[in-house]
């Protein structure tokens, strides 16, 4: 109806990277916004993911870390666990109340409370009722279903759960290879505690090229003590007094061990579940489908982040919150652009896949050259006692431009920037082996793989 007043300009559902840069920048703008949380404010980026395992990962590669040098005598170093948890916790403070802050200062409304729709204007949250002129969708995604029969008679843990222990299992069993799942199992491992990762599919990380869950694997099993099972699917996880007993197939045959504590890493999906019908707005249980502006199938209603379905990243979620909150405070159409994200599992080394992998081209049927520099063939795997990785380049089979790369190393997301760069760029293969790199560094594998495709002209 012409003239209707509504009680904000945009209202945001969800405060994640995506909610929260959505509603910053249009404040900023002068508009009057209000976001609203289910949970805690700054989504799973901040509360259950991004910061604690940040925190989390860090210290456990650290200390595992001193294993690789015989100089040091590990035996007499010790760690308390609790502690790491509380400073989890003071990382999520501070960053929250910066949050929060932010908010204030730039004239949010914030609403802690489920929202569900009533119609492509309204939101209930209790028992009150917000109106906006627009809404923004920034839900985020949750822990996929689990299809294991029994899991609701036992006390199991997600990866956010799994990160925020006070007190330390002997043996867990973790369901799932892809990143959540091998992050969580590097991190128990290089604490001590005896782990078992089962994946469904023939390799870690499937998601990647096979090198990569090639390289993960090998890792895992050799300086972690990892058992790794492939091609094999849990069927079944039943109590077993103060154990649990899981039940799995593995080549044909069906198998059991008991263990202390069980993790469910089997991935996830967009969280959906709020009374869109109600709005008009169209979706599936693989994500809600926008246009090219991110616009839903309800014209005042647009939606950003994970819940889109595209994956998870932290990264690619701001990016569209201020893209959109640019198109709608001056009713421009910037398009978006995804070349040169970067893909990561923050397990030692790093994994990060930035452009197409071999999966996506031969998809494509694109004809492409590549090029693999192993790790341990560097100076840098000596004076850094890290043998594990490769830094594979792709390229273009005529034009020698870079296509993309799958980079397994020690901060690989640091090498990995290099070739978003050159994607942004349109670089060639020459561009990027003409470049300086410093010597004695990973980062002169680029350098080096860079080189062999201009080789293979």
């Amino acid at each position: 109806m012409m003239g209707k007043k509504y009680n904000f300009d945009y209202i945001i559902i969800g405060s994640g990277p995506a909610g929260s840069t959505a509603a910053i920048n249009l404040a900023k703008a002068k508009k009057k916004v209000t976001l609203i949380e289910g949970n805690a404010f700054g989504g799973s980026n901040l509360n259950t993911r991004d910061v604690p395992y940040a925190v989390g990962l860090n210290f456990s590669h650290t200390f595992a870390k001193l294993a690789r040098y015989p100089e040091i005598n590990r035996q007499n170093i010790h760690f308390n666990f609790p502690s790491v948890a509380s400073r989890q916790e003071s990382a999520i403070s501070t960053l929250s109340n910066i949050g929060t802050n932010l908010y204030k200062s730039t004239g949010i409304t914030c609403i802690k409370g489920y929202a569900n729709f009533l119609d492509n204007h309204t939101v209930a949250v209790g028992n009150k009722q917000y109106t906006a002129k627009t809404f923004i969708l920034a839900t985020g995604s949750h822990l996929k279903t689990s299809e294991i029969a029994g899991l609701d008679s036992v006390d199991y843990l997600t990866p956010e759960s799994a990160i925020k222990v006070r007190r330390l299992p002997r043996v867990v069993f973790i369901v799932g290879g892809g990143p959540s799942g091998c992050e969580i199992a590097e991190y128990y491992a290089e604490l001590g505690v005896k782990v078992l990762i089962m994946e469904l599919k023939d390799r870690l990380l499937p998601r990647e090229d096979t090198e990569a869950g090639t390289t993960i694997k090998s890792y895992l099993e050799n300086e972690l003590g990892v058992m790794v099972v492939l091609n094999s699917k849990v069927i079944a996880v039943e109590p077993n007094g103060a154990t649990k007993r899981v039940v799995f197939t593995t080549n044909g045959h069906e198998k059991m061990v008991t263990v202390d504590c069980v993790i469910i890493a089997t991935g996830s999906e967009p969280t959906t579940n709020y009374g869109l019908e109600n709005a008009g707005v169209k979706y599936k249980r693989a994500g809600i489908p926008v246009n090219h502006l991110l616009q839903t199938s309800a014209k005042n209603i647009y939606a950003i982040g994970d819940c889109l379905g595209k994956g998870s990243s932290t990264e690619r979620a701001e990016y569209e919150a201020s893209v959109l909150a640019a198109n709608l405070t001056s009713r421009s159409k910037n398009l978006l652009n995804y070349v040169g994200f970067i893909r990561k599992t923050n397990t030692y080394p790093e994994v990060a896949t930035v452009g197409l992998n071999e999966v996506d081209l031969i998809k494509r049927d694109r004809k492409y050259k590549k090029s693999i520099v192993l790790l341990k063939d560097l100076p840098a795997s000596v004076i850094e006692r890290s043998s594990y990785g490769f830094v594979k380049i792709l390229a273009d089979n005529r034009s020698d431009r870079i296509l993309g790369a799958t980079i397994v190393a020690p901060n690989a997301i640091y090498l990995a920037e290099e070739i978003s760069i050159a994607l942004r760029h349109r670089l060639t293969a020459l561009t990027l082996a003409s470049t300086p790199h410093v010597a004695n560094t990973f980062n002169y594998a680029v350098k080096l793989a860079a080189r062999n495709l201009i080789s293979k002209k």
